[in-house]
């Protein structure tokens, strides 16, 4: 979600995450209030020297930083970069959720389908549960966010839900 929103398709998804990003800063701030392990991912944008806090100042400059604000990343938050449009794509992340004992994660952030789909997919196959809140992920494409959805439920058992009733 740290996107300077200067990219092809940007204003579409922009305006699917503006409806997405107040209740993904909802879930971020009942996993804080849990205690629930929250692992930024986000791409690097092809920077390989970037941190959490570059990447936040470079979306925060970008066309859309009220999109932005509500979710940057704390200095305590875990934050790991990634290249591809998986969160497990060549990087830790596995390895964390597996040493903090995780069995199941909730997916938010953009796109749909894309980084949402791909991720979900690569969890699934590494045996941990996913659950993707539907009202807590931004598209591109309406119809095929609703597609990645459907077979996110139908072929990687995830469960679909919406923000409020999602179980931390």
């Amino acid at each position: 979600m740290l996107n300077a929103y200067a990219h092809e398709d940007a204003d579409k998804l922009a305006d699917s995450a503006a409806r997405a990003v107040p209740v993904i800063a909802r879930l971020i701030e009942r996993a804080r209030q849990e205690d629930v392990l929250l692992i930024y991912v986000n791409d690097n944008y092809g920077d390989w020297n970037s941190s959490a806090s570059e990447l936040s100042d470079r979306a925060m400059a970008g066309r859309r930083p009220d999109l932005v604000e509500p979710l940057l990343p704390r200095e305590r938050d875990s934050f790991v970069i990634k290249a591809r449009h998986s969160t497990f794509y060549a990087t830790p992340l596995e390895y964390l959720l597996e040493t903090a004992g995780t069995g199941r994660v909730v997916l938010t952030g953009q796109a749909t389908e894309q980084c949402i789909l791909y991720s979900a997919l690569d969890a699934y196959v590494r045996h941990f549960r996913v659950t993707v809140p539907r009202d807590a992920v931004a598209h591109i494409h309406p119809h095929l966010a609703d597609s990645a959805l459907e077979m996110m439920e139908r072929n990687m058992r995830a469960e679909i839900t919406t923000a409020e009733e999602c179980r931390l």
